[in-house]
């Protein structure tokens, strides 16, 4: 997005300044070499008007934290301290639609070497009005795209590591150059991971199916959400391997993650998913889940915090 569609105030070197002056020098470490990483964090319109309702934010910060300790990253902040400091910073904005939050840590040091201790470490955060990531009212045109995704062992899946979606940028660049909207990605066992930056789940014989957390995904905490209510809902669930040709076999196929939200899939490799159409778990899982985001529903309150707008 460009910068003009930024919200008014980021948090940036321990305060709340305005977004135009959160700035930093182009010898920063995490510039050079990607040593940062990031969260993705959704605020939606409560359906009473009210209020900012923030979705699983402690969750989120948690990973975030995860994320530094990877990087072994020095920082002043627990879950809950980092979710009170991007409550403020949404008061300060005071948005009146869905918000976008991206938080991220990084190495602040002016230093040529790729290392990762004795760094300097800060924790940054700004704000963006977003609706839908993806055109969620049609289905998704996908390829399963040449690129592999890069395994724990090279850099970990499970921490959302700046430099690392470099990965993600290459195959997303070929699936729009193919004219499809986005890509599945292989593992480097030839597996089914994810797509370029969102969760992927099937479903074949009534069965919802997900890669496990050990395939080099990102463990996501839609991913969570949705298993944890597919669960309630009756649903049968496996975490398991999944290869490519059982993707042109199964009735649905969708992408979620906070960026996506929930994403259905009609195509993949030019093949029709199903029926081609939006499938019934797809559907439940999304309209279940905006219920709860929206504050339409009493279930998993705890996932929302609810910043009132005044």
């Amino acid at each position: 997005m460009a910068f003009s569609e930024t919200l008014e105030f980021a948090f940036f070197e321990g305060k709340i300044v305005p977004f135009s002056e959160a700035n930093i020098s182009i010898g920063t470490h995490a510039m050079q070499y990607g040593t940062g990483a990031f969260a993705g964090i959704r605020g939606y319109r409560s359906a009473d008007g009210g209020a900012i309702n923030i979705v699983r934010l402690q969750d989120h910060c948690a990973r975030l934290l995860r994320s530094a300790k990877l990087l072994r990253m020095d920082l002043p902040f627990t879950p809950a301290t980092m979710a009170d400091t991007i409550v403020e910073l949404t008061r300060k904005n005071a948005p009146t639609n869905d918000v976008y939050y991206r938080p991220i840590v990084y190495k602040a040091s002016v230093e040529l070497t790729p290392r990762l201790q004795n760094l300097k470490d800060e924790f940054a955060c700004y704000m963006l009005p977003m609706g839908d990531y993806l055109d969620t009212t049609r289905g998704m045109n996908m390829i399963v795209t040449s690129w592999t995704r890069t395994e724990d062992n090279m850099i970990p899946s499970r921490g959302k590591i700046t430099g690392s979606y470099i990965n993600a940028s290459f195959a997303k660049d070929q699936a729009m150059s193919y004219g499809a909207d986005d890509a599945i990605m292989l593992n480097s066992r030839g597996k089914v991971g994810e797509g370029s930056a969102a969760n992927l789940f099937m479903v074949r014989d009534g069965v919802l199916i997900t890669a496990p957390i050990t395939g080099d995904v990102l463990e996501g905490i839609t991913r969570r959400s949705v298993i944890e209510l597919a669960d309630e809902l009756g649903y049968k669930i496996e975490q398991r391997e999944i290869d490519r040709s059982e993707l042109y076999l199964a009735e649905e196929v969708f992408f979620c993650g906070t960026g996506v939200q929930v994403a259905w899939v009609a195509t993949i490799d030019g093949r029709t998913i199903g029926n081609g159409e939006r499938g019934v778990i797809a559907k439940t899982l999304y309209d279940t889940l905006f219920g709860i985001f929206r504050g339409e529903s009493d279930a998993h309150q705890d996932w929302v915090t609810r910043v009132e707008m005044g």
